[in-house]
């Protein structure tokens, strides 16, 4: 077996970024270019709050579901190539979601564009991971900002422009990534050059796989309705938790036994992967889902045009960017980083308690200022919980390793989208009630509540209102789900950034040294 253990360039890894980081912007770009337009897109398919819920989370959950298999994949075959294949299925559902007729169809063929942005989330890391050594990773990390930066401030500002120009329409917010993606797939064949890792007897964990889809995703359905189509204490909760609760213990029963586990427990248990995945996944669940109601909190509780609100989330991508950069740099000259992991996640408690204040008449200053808070934890977080991992496995285990923590941190933004969708919807429902004095799910004669245009002026208000408020509470429970991270970051042990890319070679230099 042949392992990538040479060291690049710099102009070689910036040769090679260029195709890597452009697959990232297109995964990231799925995402954010949604994001303002989602309320438009929703109310023009008539769809429901919980249908905008799971437009986000389909995408989420098969990306989450399907991110261990891709690093499994990684540490057995071509790097390169299963990064091509995710582009490839890529493009194929952001074409598929373009042409939706119904939500239905929305919902499905963004669960199967999340098949390749799992893929490009994964593999884009353990590239990354294989040509760069974690002490020099940091000052690429602002590549990796600056990245994130674009594309989560181009991407709400484009979609939001792409539904508000009548000649283009909504489905251009799904279309508009299939030439960059194209491009990504050209640049990577002319620039990136990895040998090919081939191991006999290969076997990938699908049941596993399989088994922590199921569970994960019976979990959030549930999720999605109690409380409004069946009761909290009813024989569909009961049926519904325990089958899910049933499959992911089948799920680690099955990790135990298997030899190629998707996730692999050895790893997870560690104290260092075990803590990083921990505030991953709590770090997560705040952010995704925070961030994705931000959008609708400008257009529906505001009334902001869609373009409008991409440009009022600026502050949440600048903070991301300014942070990401000097921190990445700082750690590379130093190669201490805990200390910038602790931080950011106090930060991001913060940043989510200031979003906590907010109503439909909250001066926009104020929002902008909590929303950077908020960016300048992320940005000091994301990437690096994910190197604390890489930097304490070898290189044989990189793709396997990267893959776990953003698979947690994946399935955290999934269980955050889903249930904190669920709490708004619920608020929504029954403060619209309330205030039009009607029937729960009458409250604006069977046409959706985000589909403002269709509502009377009165109505109208009242939405705005209804809105404005309620989201405050998510940001609120975001703000207590980020406190775990911030407990986690605490028991991480003093990391010092390794200078090669194998675990096995630092460890033979230091007995040459001894």
């Amino acid at each position: 077996m042949k392992i990538e253990t040479r060291a690049m360039g710099h102009r070689q890894v910036l040769e090679s970024l260029s195709g890597l980081l452009l697959a990232l912007f297109v995964a990231m770009v799925s995402s954010t270019v949604v994001s303002t337009a989602l309320p438009r897109i929703i109310g023009s398919l008539n769809g429901t709050q919980t249908q905008y819920t799971w437009v986000v989370t389909a995408t989420l959950l098969t990306a989450t579901a399907t991110t261990p298999i891709w690093g499994r994949l990684a540490d057995l075959f071509n790097k390169k190539t299963l990064v091509q294949a995710a582009i490839v299925i890529f493009v194929i559902g952001s074409l598929l979601s373009g042409f939706a007729q119904d939500t239905g169809q929305l919902i499905a063929a963004r669960a199967f564009q999340g098949l390749g942005v799992g893929g490009l989330q994964a593999l884009v890391q353990v590239v990354i991971a294989a040509i760069i050594p974690p002490r020099e990773r940091g000052r690429y990390n602002g590549y990796l900002g600056a990245v994130m930066a674009v594309a989560t401030v181009g991407g709400p500002l484009l979609g939001g422009l792409i539904v508000d120009v009548s000649w283009l329409g909504w489905r251009w917010c799904f279309w508009i990534a299939v030439p960059i993606a194209a491009l990504a797939f050209v640049v990577l064949q002319a620039t990136l050059k990895l040998e090919t890792v081939r191991r006999e007897n290969v076997r990938i964990d699908y049941l596993g796989a399989a088994l922590i889809a199921a569970g994960v995703s019976v979990l959030l359905i549930w999720v999605s309705f109690v409380g409004n189509s069946f009761d909290w204490v009813s024989w569909q909760t009961g049926a519904m938790v325990a089958g899910g609760l049933v499959l992911l213990g089948a799920a680690v029963l099955v990790e135990l036994r298997v030899s190629e586990p998707v996730v692999p427990l050895h790893i997870v248990v560690q104290r260092t992967p075990a803590l990083a995945i921990i505030a991953s996944l709590a770090v997560g669940m705040a952010m995704f889902g925070g961030s994705v109601f931000l959008g609708q909190y400008f257009q529906i509780g505001r009334g902001y045009t869609p373009t409008e609100a991409g440009l009022l989330t600026i502050p949440l991508m600048a903070g991301v960017l300014v942070s990401s950069t000097i921190s990445g740099r700082m750690i590379s000259r130093s190669g201490a980083i805990k200390p910038y992991i602790v931080s950011g996640t106090i930060i991001l408690v913060l940043g989510f308690l200031g979003l906590g204040t907010v109503d439909h008449a909250t001066a926009l200053w104020v929002v902008g200022i909590a929303m950077a808070v908020v960016g300048i934890g992320v940005g000091m977080t994301m990437q690096n919980l994910v190197l604390a991992v890489q930097n304490s496995v070898p290189l044989s285990e990189l793709g396997a390793a990267s893959a776990s923590v953003t698979f947690f941190r994946s399935l955290g933004g999934t269980i955050g989208v889903s249930v904190l969708g669920a709490v708004l919807a619920n608020r929504v429902t029954a403060d619209l009630s309330t205030a039009l004095h009607v029937p729960a799910g009458q409250s604006t004669g069977g046409t959706s509540a985000l589909n403002l245009s269709a509502l009377p002026p009165q109505v109208q208000t009242i939405v705005h209102t209804v809105y404005g408020d309620a989201t405050a509470h998510i940001f609120l429970i975001s703000a207590a789900v980020a406190v775990v991270g911030v407990i986690a970051a605490l028991l991480l042990k003093p990391i010092t950034l390794r200078t090669t890319i194998d675990l096995e070679h630092e460890e033979k230099d230091s007995a040459v040294v001894r």
